[in-house]
């Protein structure tokens, strides 16, 4: 988006944000939208269920309460031209308040069986590809997000550059989409 606008990708760091002391994590959202006038940009707030968790969570001593309420007011206020984007992989853990606040509420589901080749093959297009089983691959591969597809793909081409082959074997490939699997199951859903 920021490509294609001609403005700056600015992405806020939640580990820069989010702090132990009472306000501070307000204090720097707040410096983040002051920024957003003077500097046109989309600023993406990536893993933000970290920041717009539900404020009814039994753990909540009042901070995350504080710190929701003031980024929807602040996003309430924004008269920049920037753009905001908020993404997670847990729109489940989000308050709902969130989503009357955002324009627009994009999904993004598994790929296909056919886009996950697609996808695979193109992350693998320099290499040799005629000793994979596809119909295997993609089934072990159902339901893994586009991101972890790529990472397997890329875990078997480094193993096939230091094994310096220049054909992706079928068991490292199968391998590398398991482990996807086995590491990241609540991404795979």
């Amino acid at each position: 988006m920021a490509a294609e606008l001609h403005i700056p990708l600015l992405v806020a760091r939640l580990e820069g944000i989010i702090t132990k002391f009472m306000g501070e994590t307000a204090a720097k959202l707040r410096t983040i939208f002051d920024a957003m006038p003077i500097r046109a940009g989309v600023y993406l707030f990536d893993e933000f269920d970290a920041l717009g968790t539900k404020r009814n969570q039994a753990n909540d001593v009042g901070e995350i309460r504080r710190v929701l309420n003031s980024f929807l007011q602040f996003l309430e206020k924004d008269t920049s031209e920037s753009l905001v984007i908020a993404a997670t992989n847990h729109p489940e853990l989000l308050d709902r308040a969130l989503f009357r606040r955002f324009d627009d509420i994009i999904e993004f589901a598994a790929p296909s069986r056919e886009l996950a080749e697609a996808l695979m093959k193109s992350r693998l297009a320099n290499f040799d590809l005629r000793v994979l089983r596809w119909s295997e691959l993609l089934a072990e591969g159902e339901g893994l997000s586009q991101a972890e597809l790529v990472r397997a793909s890329d875990d078997a081409a480094k193993d096939a550059v230091l094994a310096e082959s220049s054909t992706i074997a079928h068991d490292r490939l199968l391998a590398a989409i398991r482990e996807r699997k086995r590491t990241h199951p609540s991404d795979s859903h």
